[in-house]
């Protein structure tokens, strides 16, 4: 048996093609949700032509600041001892797979350890070697690769920093996010309402996207966010994807009425994933600081500005990606020269999803 446990959208992006691959292949698996992110989560899974979880541990709102992932997080793990059978099944057995760097990762490695199961960690390896940027991520990172019985990682650098961790590592060559956009990309295109259609929706523009605590966990930094992201727009109109804890962290602190006022940004909530691939699909460039953004650009050659001190990949740094570390001439520059940033899209031959499927049946 394979058990998948997640609870963000970011998680299911990149789960999505493994569970997609069992299901076209008849394999029996089991879909864990923790319920940490509830929000278009049944878009994704609409999109991926996923089925819906067989078990969800939490069914209230969204789990965003660390107070209350950290008391969410214990009432599981209190509940996993008696509800294993409900979890796991009657006679638990087999590999959990949890994913990435969230509390969501960490608590499934913790209840597949409590139910006695083998653990495995896809995109296991990746490290900033800076505990706090990002933080709590990197932290997260240390425990699990501790807890992890095997080690997916998305090519040799990954690898290579789990040289002194026990467990199996496996070489997938690249993330599984290069699937889920390989399956984006192959979707029927729907029409999708054009950004700054007030304007006949011609002009070129970029695309934001924020929402990493460190960015959003006071004023101090969301006001940084806010004017570098304003001193963006003023040289290309931008289309400002806004995470649900991203808009009441600038409602909260003041800072949405003058995102609103500004011509040049146009605000937008969180979409499925299918359409916001074609909304960077059709930008100049995008401006994130995040991880998954990181790599999707570099898969689909997008030029990416990284508003981080510093980031656990290695996809298109130096290429299509530049780490800003939040300096306005390095902004500037990114913004000026952002066309030589450009590259081919880049999706590669083999699937990683499919080396992850192949080594847990293998294995069973």
């Amino acid at each position: 048996m394979i058990h998948v446990i997640l609870g963000t959208k970011a998680q299911l992006i990149k789960m999505a093609p493994i569970m997609r691959l069992l299901q076209d292949r008849g394999v029996e698996y089991r879909f864990i949700a923790t319920g940490q992110h509830r929000e278009t989560m049944q878009d994704l899974l609409d999109n991926f032509g996923i089925r819906r979880p067989d078990v969800v541990l939490y069914d209230g709102p969204d789990v965003t600041s660390i107070p209350r992932m950290a008391l969410w997080s214990l009432r599981i793990l209190a509940s996993t001892a008696w509800r294993r059978a409900a979890i796991f099944g009657p006679r638990p057995a087999g590999i959990v797979l949890v994913h990435g760097d969230t509390f969501s990762t960490l608590l499934g490695a913790l209840m597949g350890r409590m139910a006695g199961l083998r653990v495995g960690h896809v995109e296991s390896g990746l490290r900033s070697f800076r505990l706090l940027h990002p933080f709590p991520e990197e932290l997260t990172r240390l425990a699990v690769f501790r807890l992890a019985h095997v080690h997916y990682c998305a090519g040799a650098w990954a690898l290579a920093n789990l040289s002194r961790v026990r467990g199996e590592k496996i070489d997938t060559g690249s993330n599984t996010l290069a699937d889920a956009v390989r399956l984006a990309a192959a979707a029927p295109r729907q029409p999708a309402e054009q950004p700054f259609a007030q304007r006949g929706g011609s002009e070129a523009y970029c695309v934001a996207s924020i929402h990493r605590f460190e960015n959003i966990r006071n004023r101090g930094a969301l006001e940084r966010i806010v004017g570098l992201l304003e001193r963006i727009a003023a040289s290309r109109p931008m289309v400002f994807v806004l995470h649900p804890p991203t808009l009441r962290k600038l409602r909260g602190h003041g800072l949405l009425q003058r995102l609103e006022a500004n011509p040049r940004i146009e605000l937008r909530p969180r979409s499925d994933f299918f359409r916001f691939i074609r909304l960077v699909d059709g930008a100049d460039f995008v401006v994130s600081d995040g991880g998954s953004n990181q790599e999707e650009c570099h898969y689909l050659g997008k030029p990416v500005l990284l508003l981080r001190m510093a980031t656990e990949r290695r996809e298109g740094l130096g290429q299509n990606c530049v780490l800003s570390r939040y300096d306005p001439e390095v902004v500037d520059r990114f913004v000026e020269q952002w066309q030589s940033h450009r590259r081919p899209a880049d999706l590669g031959q083999a699937s990683p999803s499919r080396i992850i499927v192949e080594h847990c049946l293998a294995a069973a």
